[in-house]
């Protein structure tokens, strides 16, 4: 009897985290459309300016504030008594629907439309807002609705379900368009909302406690008693001037994520200036690099779910285990030796498919009760500004050490992964700084003293 017990808890621990992963179905493939579908229509077929595309891309990293103002609503005000799946469910509606205007906007826009110029960035500003909210519900939910001791498995199964949509929604385009046209273009972004809106009504619908009543009104008194009052971004603020665990985490997370991603945008362009790799050989340094990130997040996953395993114990394996991998890439560029390059990719994706597990776990364990939505929001602020300021800074580093002659590119390869060795170094000793226990400590001693100077600001009034 025990056994076919545990048999079923089991199947429902794995049903439920395939839901948990679907939206992510509708989120890979939208990044897709954007990131491999869109930006080579714009540029190329249409002649739109790069700079101009490259800049709606982006946008939505310096949007992510967003997820903070989103996260606190959420906690605060349920929408027909759910704090997570309402706001998920709307946000993708909004996110998806503008994939139908995309194609005629980007077509007007090649023949110089000004007005077509402003609806492409519209579009593009509620696609941030929009993936912003989806982003911290969907976090907050899996926080939410999963137990600590195997959260870290779920954690692997639903970004590895990202990794592979995008992968998925890679070979649909290139079955449904082989051609490009504006008539197939369009018919490929009329799936969005079907994909989008079906994957996220399949993962969520039922997975959240519906609060009614005085349960309800309990939920809603907590969140408002957790956390200051004053609009979000203040109380943000307050908690990261306040809190030294909560600014400690935030900036582990930016430097963490800065430095992995610092050579995103420059990997290839190192093949093929240090070692002269043609085009056919440097597209391959990316798979190696994403299949060692998706082979570490399954397997610290599984292990996850065998082993009660400390996120922060895991987190900081991964940290330094992707700083030796970058310290490899940067003696491969430094004695030019090719041979180097693609066991120092693996290792830098294997540790940060681990890392991704244990910060990840870390980030849904470093809430407060009534404020979860309010601090998933915090932590996805750091993630976005650590990549959008990657991306920029990859290229500034070439452009001021390679572009201008004053470092040859072996040299100056060497300093830029130096430096995201470094970077994550230096996150991971912030990370052996934190502590869930104390940071939850400290925020609780904030909140009683905000109450306290509340009463005494009622009692002089």
């Amino acid at each position: 009897m025990a056994k076919v017990t545990k048999s079923l808890a089991f199947f429902q621990v794995a049903f439920k985290t395939i839901r948990l992963a679907l939206p992510k179905l509708g989120v890979g493939w939208m990044f897709a459309l954007l990131t491999i579908d869109f930006n080579r229509i714009a540029i190329v077929e249409l002649g739109i300016t790069a700079v101009v595309i490259t800049a709606m891309l982006a946008m939505h990293h310096f949007l992510s504030p967003f997820q903070v103002i989103a996260g606190r609503i959420g906690d605060r005000y349920p929408i027909f008594g759910l704090r997570r799946t309402s706001y998920l469910l709307l946000s993708g509606i909004a996110g998806s629907l503008i994939f139908v205007a995309l194609p005629s906007v980007a077509h007007a826009m090649s023949q110089g439309s000004n007005l077509a110029f402003a609806a492409g960035f519209g579009l593009l500003f509620i696609y941030g807002i929009a993936i912003g909210v989806i982003g911290d519900a969907h976090h907050a939910l899996i926080a939410e609705v999963t137990a600590p001791h195997y959260r870290g498995a779920v954690i692997s199964v639903v970004w590895t379900f990202t990794i592979i949509s995008t992968i998925i929604a890679a070979i649909i385009f290139n079955i449904v368009r082989q051609e490009y046209s504006f008539a197939a273009m369009q018919w490929l972004y009329n799936l969005t909302p079907f994909i989008v809106i079906g994957s996220m009504l399949l993962g969520t619908v039922g997975l959240e406690k519906r609060l009614k009543g005085e349960e309800l009104a309990k939920i809603v008194k907590q969140a408002k008693k957790v956390t200051p009052e004053g609009n979000s971004i203040q109380v943000a603020l307050k908690i990261l001037t306040e809190n030294s665990q909560a600014r400690d985490f935030f900036t582990f997370i930016f430097a963490a994520i800065f430095s992995i991603f610092l050579q995103d945008n420059i990997l290839e362009v190192f093949g093929a200036e240090v070692f002269g790799l043609s085009v056919a050989g440097t597209t391959k340094f990316q798979p190696i690099w994403g299949g060692g990130v998706l082979a570490g997040m399954l397997l610290m996953g599984a292990i996850s779910a065998i082993f009660s395993l400390k996120k922060r114990t895991i987190a900081l394996v991964g940290s330094l285990g992707t700083a030796l991998g970058m310290l490899f890439l940067a003696l491969a560029a430094l004695t030019r030796q090719q041979s180097l390059v693609s066991p120092a990719l693996v290792m830098m994706g294997l540790f940060t498919g681990v890392f991704n597990v244990g910060a990840l776990s870390l980030m849904m364990d470093m809430t407060i009760e009534g404020a979860t939505g309010l601090f998933m929001g915090l932590w996805g602020v750091a993630q976005a500004f650590g990549t959008g300021i990657a991306a920029f800074g990859g290229g500034a580093l070439h452009t001021g050490l390679i572009e201008t002659g004053f470092l040859s590119p072996n040299l100056a390869y060497c300093l830029i992964f130096g430096v995201e060795a470094i970077g994550m170094l230096l996150a991971t000793l912030l990370l052996w700084r934190i502590s869930i226990a104390r940071f939850q400590e400290v925020h609780t001693h904030l909140t009683q003293a905000d109450t306290l100077r509340a009463m005494e600001a009622g009692a002089v009034a």
